[in-house]
């Protein structure tokens, strides 16, 4: 099968366990990432970009937060757009959803106040094209938000297997045959900064047992087995049954009232000079 060179995990994306994972990594992830886009102090009627929307679970969250926001949600895949819309139809107008690349917005530059783009940019080659695209349209003084994974950045204890040896050679290899960079959250402060950004932060969301349900976790797990071990297969030395045994054993400790896995999420955010 041909795929694009500018989208290597099309597959992946349009697979069912993404809708599941979308739905599970919001829940994990917006109850502590809520606070730092309040932080911003955007206008009551703020012009929001959600770049890489999904199926629109963070957008129609954006939307909630903001009451007199209006929010473009785009992404590429079609079907998660359709889902999105039928979704969150009860916003009307003020949240959109539509068929744009990040690579190249088609928008008119400096239109948001706040742009967003969440789980994207390890999945795609050329980050720093995006990062500059979604700069272009963030007008003077607005903020930048970025979720940018880095596959280093996870730590679960030892059980039937050893995470580590996963962890420490499969995002590496994977990202090394598809174009993209795994470990992209430890850099993305250093494209901001060289894009002229100001005030940059990093902050972290700690999805562990402690802060977000077991069983939050697991559905994010049991996603990720789901929908990739057929490419990890294809594109690492571990063997899809490796594979999913690795995600299990990891789901078994997370199940585990004693056990403990995290999964530190790197939430990168500028300002536009």
């Amino acid at each position: 099968m041909m795929t694009d060179p500018l989208n290597p995990q099309a597959r992946e994306m349009a697979d069912e366990s993404m809708v599941r994972n979308l739905e599970a990594q919001a829940q994990a992830i917006w109850p502590q990432e809520e606070a730092l886009i309040r932080r911003y102090g955007l206008p009551d009627h703020a012009k929001i970009l959600d770049a890489g929307c999904g199926t629109g679970d963070i957008s129609s969250r954006l939307a909630s937060l903001f009451p007199k926001a209006t929010v473009l949600a785009v992404d590429v895949m079609d079907a998660h757009l359709e889902l999105a819309r039928r979704r969150f139809g009860d916003f009307g107008g003020r949240l959109r959803f539509e068929n744009r690349s990040v690579y190249d917005l088609g928008l008119p530059g400096a239109a948001f106040d706040l742009t967003v783009c969440r789980h994207v940019i390890q999945s795609i080659p050329h980050p720093e094209r995006v990062l500059a695209e979604l700069t272009r349209v963030t007008s003077t003084g607005g903020r930048v938000h970025v979720i940018a994974e880095d596959y280093g950045m996870i730590h679960f204890e030892p059980r039937g297997l050893d995470p580590d040896v996963f962890w420490r050679e499969g995002p590496g290899a994977f990202g090394a045959a598809t174009g993209t960079d795994l470990y992209v959250g430890r850099k993305t402060y250093g494209l901001f900064r060289r894009l002229g950004l100001l005030d940059v932060t990093v902050d972290y969301v700690v999805v562990d047992p402690v802060r977000v349900p077991r069983e939050t976790f697991v559905a994010i797990w049991k996603a990720w087995r789901d929908g990739y071990a057929r490419a990890v297969s294809e594109h690492t030395r571990f063997s899809q049954e490796e594979f999913i045994n690795h995600f299990d054993d990891m789901v078994a400790t997370l199940r585990d009232p004693d056990g403990y896995g995290v999964w530190l999420v790197p939430i990168v955010s500028g300002r536009v000079p």
